[in-house]
């Protein structure tokens, strides 16, 4: 049976806390969509092995993915990265939680560093907008705890919560992990308001 292009989520973002199930559920929407299409998969990696637990966390990640996956690591440029998977049928970016968290430990200027965040994530959302494929971004939901002491974590926080709204805004799906389950946030039955970020 052909596929509708216009009834396939070209942007689908997946948030939530920490091992709340994000990966995993990016993982099987990956799966289902490259058996239907019968397209291959991207994976667009923002980690770095900057310690044993860090490079033993990357490791199970690369043993749960399949193995004829192409694999990008790429920590700061992912406009650059989702350019390279042309043919591709689906791309997962995971995550926009460490790619926030590279460039914030790159600069010393908060806001040199915001400037450089807020104009890669308009590249890479209007680069999405003009794309065919199924492109899967993963995000940590950060803002529902307690409010960071240091003024790093607050501006890691605050840089985050408006690259998941910018995210939120584009998508045509938006998913809430908890405990392993789904919330579609989006598209919903109620007329969401998507407000710029502050």
């Amino acid at each position: 049976m052909s596929e509708d292009v216009n009834t396939i989520p070209h942007l689908i973002l997946i948030l939530g806390g920490a091992r709340a199930g994000k990966s995993s559920y990016a993982l099987r929407l990956a799966e289902e969509r490259e058996r239907v299409s019968r397209k291959t998969v991207s994976f667009i990696a923002t980690a770095q092995a900057l310690d044993d637990d860090m490079s033993e966390r990357i490791a199970r990640h690369r043993a749960e993915r399949p193995p004829h996956w192409r694999t990008i690591e790429e920590p700061y440029r992912i406009c650059e990265a989702l350019e390279s998977t042309t043919g591709c049928g689906v791309v997962i970016v995971d995550c926009l939680t460490l790619f926030a968290s590279n460039w914030l430990l790159r600069y010393d200027n908060v806001h040199e560093c915001e400037h450089a965040v807020q104009q890669i994530t308009d590249r890479f959302l209007s680069t999405v907008r003009s794309w065919q494929q199924m492109i899967i971004c993963v995000s940590n939901e950060v803002g529902l705890g307690v409010v960071p002491e240091t003024l790093l974590g607050r501006t890691f926080r605050d840089v985050l919560g408006r690259i998941n709204q910018e995210f939120a805004r584009s998508a045509d799906e938006v998913y809430m992990l908890v405990a392993g389950l789904s919330l579609r946030l989006k598209p919903n039955d109620e007329k969401s308001v998507l407000l710029r970020p502050e």
